[in-house]
Parts: structure tokens; sequence; C-alpha cells
């Protein structure tokens, strides 16, 4: 479903090296992006602070249409993509978590399936969705 936008909006800010992850957050938390924290019901972690941190924000064309924007930090390299409604941002961040749990990069469920496709419902979205 990952469908992504033609959308170009604010891009997570360059990393400027002075610091570490822990520092870059408050760097994109500045240029008015939040930071992904825990994810699925159970509230696993997203990443792997400081070197895998994730990001979503909001952002309106100039015709005040809504698109949803995920960040990812990994080491210091940054990437931004936007997409045209909240499911397909939020299918994203959800493969994303399952590969970084699946891989061992982060701290999730301890039976995440191998396939993407057979991630159950409480293992994606925003806890509380």
């Amino acid at each position: 479903m990952e469908i992504i936008t033609k959308f170009t909006g604010p891009q997570l800010p360059v990393d400027d090296r002075s610091g570490d992850g822990y520092d870059y957050i408050e760097t994109a938390e500045t240029a008015g992006w939040t930071v992904i924290a825990q994810w699925g019901a159970e509230g696993y972690d997203f990443g792997a602070w400081p070197y895998i941190i994730g990001f979503a924000r909001q952002a309106k064309d100039a015709n005040g249409k809504r698109h949803f924007g995920y960040g990812l930090y990994v080491e210091g390299d940054t990437t931004t993509k936007y997409f045209d409604n909240l499911e397909a941002c939020k299918e994203a961040i959800d493969r994303d978590a399952h590969w970084f749990w699946k891989t061992g990069q982060s701290d999730g469920p301890s039976d995440v399936p191998e396939k993407f496709e057979d991630l159950p419902a409480k293992y994606r979205g925003l806890p509380n969705d």
C-alpha cells in the first residue's frame, strides 16, 4: 500500500554532527518533527536510540491538503517521505518497525513473524491507536 505523495514538504534537518542522536532529537523537534519513541499497541521500542530514530509530522500543501511525513535518522543519515494519507504513512512506519524488530536492531515483540504481511495488528500503529 505504501503510496508516497509527490508533495515535497519540510525535510528532516541535516545532521550537523555536533552531537549524537540524542542531540539530533532536539534539532528535529525544533524543526517541527515529533519523535516516534514507541510503536505497536504494547509500546515496543521504535528504532535504537541514539543510532536509529524515527520522526513524524504533518504538513499542508498550497491548497491546504494535509500530507503525512515520516523521517528516519540512521547514524547521522536522514531520509524523509510524505504520504497522502495517514494509513499509508503508518504502514511505512509499521514496515520499518517490523524490520528493526526482526533483525534485532530494536527491542520488539518476541514473536515477530518473518514476513511483514503476517505482522499482527497489535504490533502496528501507535500505542493506544
